[in-house]
């Protein structure tokens, strides 16, 4: 089998609840999302998604995407798409890091492996845990008791995990940990993710102010000694997100203890080959888990589903449903959300039919 042609589609994502907003004054209305196809000369055709989180959030932008993609399709014009380790590393060859531009294509060829074993590809990053898992719910930046409401309003749609975005004025921030604390019921969880949002003086404050809370605290600063700094200061559980982005990072972050949790983002890391290598490793360090990316649609979503799936449940932190978060659906057979929690699908490969219609033409093109 060899690649015979690599298409990539822009589709806008908007929000259901308008807008998105977290530290900095950061906010998204609509979500720029690429759609990669993979096209094979035994016709089996697979699909990825990779949405940044707006331009400002991480090293990766939408249109930095595209134009990666324009560099790096061509050169894999004939590469078997099922030998995925091979695959990697003439990506990497090819294009020095900006690891999310070659998640698109790793993710398909994933899709492409699946369909050919016709096993769905939980099953292939290491089997099907349970029925379901358990998802988290982002609550966007906003007063103390909007926040608070909201918490309460989407405990109706069946989450029991919250993560509150701060990351903003100090005094604030400690209100709207308190207001959501005050809301939650019995074996609920709360998370206080500040998106690097804090300088340490500040993240010490907010630690400090909440610390007889039950609550996690989520990346507080930018850095790796920053984070550290204040993990050393607080008895609080800990969680890093946007320092780990790559193997060396995560065994850093290990060999300091600076963290209780990670979370891991698919198209961060590169894809599901190089984000299953994190998972591993982190089953074998005793180190829990959020399985997610920075955003996306139905493809994205069961791309997560895929891999939450396949995690150990005891490892497994929490998982999140971004086509739940849109108005735009991109592919049939997504998985849905039901009473707060998510399934992968059981069809060969991610289990989903990206819709023409909403794809439109492409606007990155290589073939033979």
């Amino acid at each position: 089998m060899k690649i015979t042609r690599i298409a990539a589609y822009r589709v806008d994502l908007p929000l259901v609840e308008t807008t998105y907003r977290w530290s900095g004054g950061k906010s998204v209305n609509v979500f720029d999302s690429t759609i990669v196809r993979v096209e094979t000369d035994s016709g089996v055709v697979g699909h990825g998604e990779v949405c940044p989180l707006g331009p400002a959030y991480l090293p990766a932008h939408a249109l930095g995407v595209r134009a990666g993609l324009t560099e790096l399709a061509p050169k894999l014009i004939g590469v078997d798409p099922t030998e995925l380790g091979r695959l990697n590393g003439l990506m990497d060859a090819a294009l020095k890091g900006h690891p999310h531009v070659k998640s698109g294509i790793d993710i398909a060829c994933w899709d492409i492996l699946g369909q050919t074993a016709g096993l769905p590809v939980c099953v292939l990053l290491g089997g099907r845990y349970g029925d379901d898992f358990a998802l988290y719910r982002a609550i966007s930046q906003g007063p103390p008791e909007a926040m608070a409401e909201n918490v309460a309003g989407h405990r109706r749609d069946g989450y029991r995990k919250f993560q509150l975005k701060v990351g903003g004025d100090a005094d604030m921030d400690i209100a709207r940990i308190r207001a959501a604390a005050a809301v939650l019921a019995p074996g609920e969880v709360l998370v206080a993710d500040a998106n690097t949002g804090w300088l340490p003086h500040q993240a010490a404050r907010v630690a400090r102010g909440v610390r007889d809370l039950d609550v996690y605290l989520e990346q507080p600063c930018l850095t790796h000694e920053e984070c550290l700094s204040v993990r050393r200061r607080t008895t609080l559980p800990f969680v890093l997100d946007e320092t780990i982005d790559s193997i060396q990072a995560l065994l850093r972050a290990r060999g300091d203890d600076a963290m209780d949790v990670v979370n891991l983002k698919i198209s961060k890391l590169g894809g599901l080959t190089r984000t299953k290598q994190a998972r591993d490793l982190c089953v074998s360090l005793g180190i829990a888990m959020t399985i997610e990316d920075s955003w996306g649609g139905d493809i994205t979503t069961a791309t997560i589903a895929h891999l939450a799936h396949s995690t150990p449940p005891e490892f497994l932190f929490s998982s999140t449903d971004f086509n739940s978060y849109v108005t735009v659906s991109i592919a049939e057979g997504a998985p849905q959300r039901v009473n707060g929690r998510l399934a992968a699908s059981r069809s060969p490969g991610l289990g989903v039919v990206p819709r023409d219609e909403v794809l439109g033409l492409p606007l990155v093109d290589a073939s033979e």
